[in-house]
């Protein structure tokens, strides 16, 4: 009797250990469609938001340190009032360390961001670098806390990556699931940084994972939520910018005057990505030809900062001041454009010098500047069928970002959320459409898909470009002995022509030879001891487009599903 029910225990227990095991491989590989993985996305947005929360908090008591500030929303003011070798020191000794920071962490020395938490969720399994990651997170919270002229949503994405990796790695989770834990990470630190919900949300899907496909929906929107909570048990629920005087449109009217600022943003948008692009090359230059180390590469760009806010204050940092006077209308006409002109200068100094931050705060001062220059024209000319210059504000502000984040959808939401005013949202909407239909036509989609563009990693033009680098020749080949395969003797007779691939080579280093040569196979070879190359197998066409096939319809699954 107690035999037959030690049995029975035992085949209980061996049936529930294998429905766990089950269940468990369910959650890894067909996580986002199951219930119990919302608990996960719930638990990375509490730490993501939670993470993007102390960052923040991190930055401004460091700030107030350096500064000797109380309150560093107003610290263009108090700058005004310190003495010029302070704010010339502080940026200095601030790139330093951010120098040495990259040079211990980073294998290249520079700082991981946006653009590579989408190359991460495009051909990594959503997977993004962890060490790189830790230190990029200390070297843009030291630079902008001691005047690096960035902003916050660069660090505190990729900072959830990390945190979505560190989970992926736990569970061991396929691509799919990996995916979606790094778009509900990324939800949930966007959430939390603007205390924007929806456009947190909607940010993960249209720039990381760039598609809207349901299944990511639910964990990705309960993680959004996740981290707008956190934010707003800390902070409280309040806007980021209060406009106080309600605009008014002329909808029929001043509808044209949007069009065309959508249009100058667009523009402004281009000339800004394009100074950063071109400091960093001409960084890039001046360090080899200098031959100087690469850590102390930030620290000159800081030596730059400080000379340029002994007379500028308001570049330092993220710019909150300066966008709370544009939105407010309390700038000057040739004050705004000056304004404008020197923090897209500052911006490109400071990310050419490889120091730390995003490109979404800046790009919603600057939009904001643009705005309300604009608006002051705008208004002066036909004053009697213009509403207030402050709305152009808000719209250039909300077309400048969209342009640059090439995420029309989110950026709109955000400026919503951001301001608390839904009554702007014609103004913005249609300033977004015109300044990322142009600007989108004149670089790769946007500024971080140009980014990987100028490393060769082709992502602006979908799946169809970059899924050939994700299959490698050995995977694909058919080997030697094979009978389907090309004799030995044969692969050597091509090799003896040049033609050969290695095994560890992509399809995308493959598909010229047989676009260029119509060849119907290419031998695969791996590197022997004698610095020669050996023979493995045959690479043939119809097989490297099979494999392709394969990718593209398992890609167009997710993003459908």
């Amino acid at each position: 009797m107690i035999q037959s029910i030690r049995t029975v225990l035992v085949q209980q227990m061996m049936q529930a250990k294998a429905e766990l095991a089950d269940a468990w491989k369910v959650l890894r590989h067909r996580g986002p469609s199951q219930v119990q993985f919302w608990f996960i996305a719930l638990a990375i947005g509490v730490a993501a938001g939670a993470a993007a929360v102390a960052f923040r908090k991190g930055i401004n008591g460091l700030q107030a340190a350096l500064y000797g500030t109380e309150d560093v929303h107003f610290l263009h003011s108090f700058a005004e009032h310190l003495h010029w070798s302070w704010i010339l020191l502080i940026p200095t000794l601030g790139g330093l360390v951010v120098g040495v920071v990259l040079h211990w962490t980073t294998p290249d020395g520079r700082v991981r961001s946006v653009a590579d938490v989408i190359e991460g969720a495009a051909l990594s399994d959503g997977r993004v670098e962890v060490r790189a990651g830790i230190g990029s997170m200390i070297a843009s919270l030291i630079t902008l806390s001691s005047g690096g002229s960035t902003g916050r949503e660069g660090p505190v994405v990729h900072m959830a990556g990390v945190i979505s990796t560190w989970v992926c790695r736990r569970i061991d989770a396929d691509g799919i699931t990996g995916r979606d834990l790094l778009g509900c990470a990324v939800a949930a630190a966007v959430s939390a940084s603007f205390n924007a919900p929806i456009a947190g949300a909607l940010f993960a899907l249209e720039v990381v994972l760039r598609h809207f496909a349901v299944h990511a929906f639910a964990p990705i929107t309960i993680a959004a939520v996740a981290g707008t909570v956190v934010n707003r048990l800390e902070r409280g629920d309040v806007t980021e910018f209060v406009l106080e005087t309600p605009g008014s449109l002329q909808f029929y009217v001043e509808l044209p005057a949007f069009l065309l600022l959508g249009l100058i943003c667009g523009l402004v948008s281009l000339a800004l990505m394009r100074a950063i692009f071109f400091a960093d090359s001409f960084g890039t230059l001046v360090q080899n030809r200098l031959r100087f180390p690469r850590w102390l590469r930030p620290a000159v760009s800081g030596a730059l900062l400080g000379l340029m806010a002994i007379w500028f204050p308001h570049i330092i940092g993220v710019g909150y001041e300066t966008t709370i006077l544009a939105l407010s209308g309390e700038l000057a006409l040739g004050t705004a454009i000056l304004f404008a002109v020197m923090k897209t200068a500052a911006l490109a100094i400071t990310m050419g010098g490889r120091m730390g931050g995003g490109v979404f705060s800046p790009a919603l001062m600057i939009g904001a500047l643009t705005g309300l220059a604009f608006g002051l024209i705008a208004t002066s000319v036909l004053p009697d069928v213009s509403g207030t210059h402050v709305l152009y504000a808000f719209a250039g502000m909300g077309a400048v970002a969209a342009a640059v984040l090439g995420a029309p959808i989110s950026t709109t939401l955000i400026v919503f959320e951001l301001t608390g005013d839904w009554q702007i949202g014609l103004a913005v909407m249609v300033a977004v459409s015109m300044s990322t239909a142009l600007a989108s036509r004149l670089v790769d989609r946007s500024f971080f898909l140009t980014q990987l563009e100028r490393r060769d990693v082709h992502l602006a033009a979908g799946p169809q470009a970059y899924l050939l680098a994700l299959l490698r020749a050995g995977a694909v080949m058919r080997p030697l002995g094979d009978p389907r395969c090309i004799s030995r003797e044969e692969c050597e007779a091509l090799m003896a022509e040049g033609v050969s691939i290695l095994a560890s080579a992509t399809l995308e280093a493959a598909m010229p030879w047989f676009d260029r040569d119509e060849m119907r196979c290419i031998p695969v070879v791996i590197p022997d001891e004698d610095g020669g190359e050996t023979p493995v197998g045959a690479l043939y066409h119809v097989d490297a487009l099979k494999a392709y096939n394969r990718a593209l319809a398992a890609t167009a699954a997710e993003e459908h599903s």
